[in-house]
Order: structure tokens, then sequence, then C-alpha cells
């Protein structure tokens, strides 16, 4: 399927917004690909990007709240500075870079916002600061022209991060318990008891001897709590 109507033209620029098409209709390319050095195909539902390649002068790319996955295919892009792909369904990270690192080498600006593979906090609640930091020593490993990334520009320390240990950020997914076909998982059968080993056997009433951990000194302590002034 894909959408219909005339796009929104401003000189260079091509607006084809909302427009639910799930995939580049071929006018768009026929008419202002030779023309067009900023397009915006926001807010559709792409799942492919053929048809991209019939815009040669493109320096601007826009392809926020799309559908693009792993297996979207970008073509040469000599001349593109600026690429948003937020709120698409992207989760591997270091293929997509490699690829932008070929087809895009001027590439500047970079966000990945609202994907799997930017470890955002505000869409991931189990991610953190720290995750997201790491994230960004990574692309500027890969992409090290990069000025922008995301919402924040890039710093010097970033880029001197990145260079020397970038290429170890890299965030390793928890590999997931694979459970035969037809079989039931389940955990290991553990007891537990709150009691020390010692005092297990019901016929044994000889009491445990241990360590505190904590010692109490002063008027404030444990023991004093309970002592009366006349018992002084």
């Amino acid at each position: 399927m894909s959408g219909d109507g005339e796009p929104v033209v401003t000189d260079t620029q091509i607006s084809y917004i909302g427009k639910d098409c799930t995939k580049i209709p071929s006018f768009l390319s026929r008419k202002y690909g030779h023309l067009a050095k900023r397009l915006d195909l926001s807010f559709n539902l792409l799942r492919t990007l053929d048809g991209l390649e019939g815009f040669s002068c493109l320096e601007e790319l826009i392809l926020d709240n799309n559908q693009l996955d792993d297996h979207v295919s970008f073509p040469p892009l000599p001349k593109l500075h600026t690429l948003t792909v937020n709120k698409n369904q992207l989760t591997d990270l270091e293929s997509l870079l490699d690829t932008l690192a070929s087809v895009a080498p001027v590439l500047e600006y970079l966000s990945l916002l609202g994907n799997q593979a930017c470890p955002n906090e505000l869409v991931s609640p189990e991610k953190d600061e720290d995750d997201y930091q790491r994230y960004r020593y990574f692309v500027l490993n890969k992409l090290p022209n990069l000025k922008f990334l995301d919402a924040r520009k890039v710093t010097r320390k970033e880029q001197e991060v990145a260079v020397s240990r970038g290429a170890f950020m890299k965030i390793v997914k928890p590999k997931e318990i694979q459970v035969p076909s037809g079989a039931e998982y389940s955990s290991p059968d553990l007891t537990y008891t709150p009691l020390p080993s010692l005092s297990r056997d019901p016929t044994n009433h000889r009491g445990v001897l241990g360590k505190c951990r904590y010692i109490y000194y002063g008027k404030h302590s444990e023991g004093n709590r309970f002592i009366r002034d006349d018992e002084l």
C-alpha cells in the first residue's frame, strides 16, 4: 500500500508526511529526485527504502515514526549530512552503523531516539545514563565525523574516548534461555530456611554459637535501652 496526494514542495525541500505509505511512491523520485536536498517521509508506515536511490542530491533525510527494522537497506547517499530515524524498529546498532559508514561518508547529524538500538532511559526504563553514554562512545567510534548525536552535541571528550575505547563500548543484550519444544522450564529445587544449618536437626536442641556482626556501646546501646535508673 502507498499513500496518495501531492507532497509539499518548497524549493529543494520535499515533505510527504502522514500518508500511511509502506514504500516510497515512485512518482516522488521521478518528479523531485533530481532537485530534492531535503526529504521528509515521517509519520508513514515505511518498511523499505526502495526508491530512495532516485534522490541523488539528498543532504537531509527525515524518517521518523515509521516501521523500518533491521532489514532496511540504504542506497549510497554521498551528500547526506543529516539523518533522523527516530521511533522506528531498529535493534541491531552495529549493523546499522556499519551500513551508514559505507553509504553516507559525510554524515554529521544522526538521531536514533525511540529505537531499541538506542538505550535511552526515557523509552527503555531498564537502561540508565551510563548505558546511553556507552552507546554514544560506540556510535562515535563507528562514525567519527558526527557533530550531533540524537539531541546532544558531540563533545571533544566524547570524541577522544570514542577513539581510544569506543569500539569496546557495545552493549550486549542478555541471552534468552532456550527451552526445548514441549519441555517445561522449572527453577532448581531449593529449600530455603532462615535457620543456621547446625540447628536443622529436630532431635538436636543444642544452641548455635556464632559471632554477632554488630557490637553496641554506650548509653544508646540495645542492652542499655531496658535498664532502669534504679538498677544502675
